[in-house]
């Protein structure tokens, strides 16, 4: 009986992180808006680490961002002017948006469900930002690499669609995870233990 949650927990991980992964992958037009796609894969991991803890996010993301890796790897040019593949930087991503959202007012909140849109609004404004200096900057170096979007075009036709799409698959997402996820009523019980003075505001409004 001791085993059945642990199976359970495993189950649920490799039946979501298939589903979100392969979806997002094979269907990414579902949801889309001015070029940009809903990242289920990104939501996900954020979600599962902000709701079960840092250890369960790295778990995820780790597996995650491996598929993210094979099927959608960003190229980039390197200095000899070719474009390749930039493996690992998905795997990057996922690591450090779980690491975020576990710990994104966590312990002052008890992860309860507003915050948990707020840590993907929070992630994702990391990520478009982070990634548009990131990329701005090594256009600098590289001759052949040229990217002129501006900070104003990047916000309405980047980060704004893409928080959009974020939050509204949130909503599903966490509602899995809470009601048919990887631990009985939605709640990891190591995560109780540590937070015993959370009472019954844990996980909720």
């Amino acid at each position: 009986m001791k085993k059945l949650p642990i199976i359970r927990k495993i189950v649920v991980y490799i039946l979501y992180v298939l589903f979100f992964c392969c979806f997002q992958v094979s269907f990414p037009e579902i949801l889309s808006l001015n070029g940009q796609i809903a990242d289920l894969m990104f939501v996900f991991t954020v979600l599962v680490a902000y709701m079960f803890g840092f250890y369960d996010g790295m778990v995820v993301a780790f597996f995650v961002g491996i598929i993210r890796d094979y099927f959608a790897g960003p190229s980039i040019t390197g200095l000899d002017g070719k474009a390749s593949p930039a493996l690992g930087i998905g795997l990057l991503v996922m690591v450090l948006a779980a690491a975020v959202g576990s710990s994104f007012f966590t312990r002052r909140m008890h992860r309860n469900t507003a915050f948990a849109f707020l840590a993907i609004m929070a992630t994702t404004a990391i990520y478009k930002v982070v990634g548009y200096i990131v990329i701005k900057t090594w256009a600098l170096f590289v001759p052949s690499a040229t990217y002129s979007v501006t900070v104003g075009r990047m916000i309405v036709r980047s980060l704004a669609p893409q928080l959009l799409l974020n939050l509204i698959v949130t909503v599903p997402i966490y509602l899995l995870l809470r009601f048919v996820g990887p631990y009985k009523k939605g709640i990891n019980p190591k995560l109780i233990d540590e937070h015993s003075d959370g009472g019954n505001t844990w996980l909720t409004l």
